[in-house]
């Protein structure tokens, strides 16, 4: 039996939706209208492309955005000021960063700046360190995307074994955090792990968030497993792929992500939710 497809695209309107009822009541109860700035450096087209899905997401939900559109030879400086100026304005409650930045902008300095009560991307390493020690902080938004798609599949993750592969700041290591705050018993892999196939197939949920294209295989799938696909590649002809072998993946697995339409959605969703929540933690 084919596996079930978890639907990114599904889970992510109905919780716009719900988001949506949030910012209506935050506006009706409390005259607040939750705010995002974002600060996009250059003109990287799918840095772009992601800031335009950005600014339409948080129309539908009824979110005030700001975005700063600066050309590549923007200092550090001038960066670091629209930082601590988006920090400083009450209408903000979330900042967004778009990475990557030009080189001669270092990154770290740059999220480092970032109020960690603003810090809705979760980088900050106050947020970090939170998620880390099991405390209220901003979860990084695909692990958190995730974590939805496996909640709202009514995954039982309690006692199982779940292996990431990829071991990135961005995802890999928050959700292998979030996973074993959830008491699975996790395994992360990555570029030197000597048996790959044979750690994925002990696996009863299994993450792949390494980037290459259809490395995952079905024969490294244990029967019944339920598979998220974080890859985004696009290979000869313009097509997107994940790093799962998709159409084999599906006679084995029992629930699978596609790619796209299954964490990518999920992504700029939870960002939203995130930019909701400090504009309801501003009220506490």
């Amino acid at each position: 039996m084919a596996a079930k497809i978890i639907s990114g695209k599904e889970v992510s309107a109905s919780i716009r939706q719900e988001l949506a009822e949030r910012v209506a009541e935050l506006k009706e109860k409390h005259g607040l209208v939750p705010g995002l700035g974002v600060i996009l450096v250059g003109d990287d087209p799918a840095s772009h492309s992601y800031v335009k899905g950005k600014e339409k997401a948080a129309g539908q939900v009824g979110i005030y955005s700001e975005v700063l559109r600066v050309p590549a030879s923007t200092t550090e400086a001038e960066v670091l000021k629209m930082v601590e100026d988006f920090n400083k304005n009450p209408k903000i409650h979330g900042i967004l960063v778009q990475l990557p930045l030009p080189d001669h902008i270092d990154e770290n300095k740059v999220i480092f700046a970032i109020d960690p009560k603003k810090d809705v991307d979760g980088f900050h390493p106050v947020n970090i360190g939170r998620l880390h020690i099991g405390e209220e902080c901003f979860i990084p938004c695909t692990p958190n995307g995730i974590m939805e798609l496996l909640d709202r599949t009514g995954v039982e993750l309690k006692g199982k074994n779940a292996t990431v592969v990829g071991r990135s700041n961005i995802v890999g290591k928050p959700v292998a955090m979030l996973l074993l705050s959830r008491h699975a018993t996790v395994t992360i892999c990555h570029s030197r792990t000597t048996d790959l196939a044979g750690e994925c197939r002990r696996a009863d949920v299994l993450v792949a968030a390494v980037g290459r294209p259809r490395m995952i295989t079905a024969d490294m799938i244990k029967p019944g497993a339920v598979v998220i696909d974080v890859g985004v590649n696009r290979i000869e002809g313009g097509k997107l792929v994940g790093d799962v072998d998709f159409d084999a993946a599906l006679e084995v697995a029992s629930a699978i992500t596609p790619v796209p339409g299954g964490v990518g959605p999920m992504t700029i969703t939870m960002l939203m939710k995130n930019t909701v929540l400090a504009a309801e933690r501003t009220l506490a």
